[in-house]
């Protein structure tokens, strides 16, 4: 079970992967889980398609990260994923394998998903299903809970009180630590700690980091998150774009500043988004822990 010691300067490193679209792709991400491994992580999580679109697949790369690696494996589930008879039957598959970390999500909108449905949903937030598991007897030395939040303000949040009301609840409710959406510039996720150490939120939070390693990947994170993105990345996506070789690097090296300067500042957990790049992970641990 994930155990953030927040006493240590140690950093805490760790990092996010996600089954394969295609099944002919599936076999390879058992290579790139045991180059993440190997560099002896804190836990590696497993993204869970919406509506269960790749529930399977989930489930055996988290089974190969716990018990062949002996990594620790962290599921994420999604409340418009399950309902209670689903959450419960899918806590019982992760615990049947030794799997007891989860981090709860609202997640996306399944396309095919209704207004009905999304509107009726019985877990609005990802706090009611933290609030069902701690009421299931599934206790904090039992299964270990993370939740997520947005440096930035969730882009469904009115104004930042309202958001960190939610994630204030998130802590009420049996979150454990937290794991933010990613960001590109470092002042707002520090003031994001300040000001959520302000309203009592006292839980561990890692920050989550990307590296944009092609200028199309930045349009299609900046739609999903709401990240902003300051000028000095802007002006790396214009001057290396169109190399596809050097804007990697470029992407990789932003990364690596921001991880550094996060770490001096007094940041010990950081997940990394890897986009199943094990040389992402590569990068980043080594650059922090030297």
């Amino acid at each position: 079970m994930i155990k953030i010691n927040t006493e240590t300067r140690e950093p805490v490193l760790s990092c996010e992967i996600f089954p394969p679209k295609k099944e002919s792709s599936f076999p390879g991400v058992y290579e790139i889980v045991d180059r993440i491994a190997a560099l002896d992580p804190a836990f590696i999580s497993v993204t869970y398609g919406a509506g269960g679109s790749n529930s399977g697949k989930q489930l055996e790369i988290l089974d190969y990260i716990q018990n062949s690696t002996k990594t620790e494996a962290l599921a994420h589930i999604t409340s418009v994923g399950f309902n209670r008879e689903q959450l419960e039957e899918g806590l019982k598959k992760y615990e049947e394998k030794g799997i007891m970390n989860v981090l709860a999500l609202r997640g996306d909108r399944p396309k095919d998903m209704t207004d009905e449905q999304f509107y009726s949903r019985e877990f609005e937030h990802a706090s009611d299903m933290m609030s069902y598991i701690r009421s299931s007897g599934r206790t904090a030395d039992r299964v270990s809970i993370a939740g997520a939040c947005y440096p930035e303000k969730h882009p469904e949040a009115p104004d930042k009180p309202t958001d960190i009301f939610y994630l204030k609840k998130k802590q009420d409710m049996g979150c454990d630590f937290l794991i933010s959406q990613l960001f590109f510039e470092n002042t707002l996720y520090y003031r994001f700690l300040d000001h959520a150490g302000k309203n009592g939120i006292t839980i561990p939070v890692h920050a989550g980091i990307m590296p944009i390693t092609d200028s199309n990947q930045l349009g299609r994170t900046v739609t999903l998150s709401g990240t902003s993105v300051p000028k000095k990345l802007s002006d790396i996506i214009a001057k290396y774009g169109d190399d596809p070789e050097d804007m990697k690097k470029a992407g990789i090296d932003y990364a690596v500043n921001q991880a550094i300067d996060l770490f001096e500042n007094g940041v010990h957990g950081i997940h990394v988004y890897a986009m199943n790049k094990p040389e992402l992970c590569e990068a980043i641990f080594k650059a922090v822990r030297e």
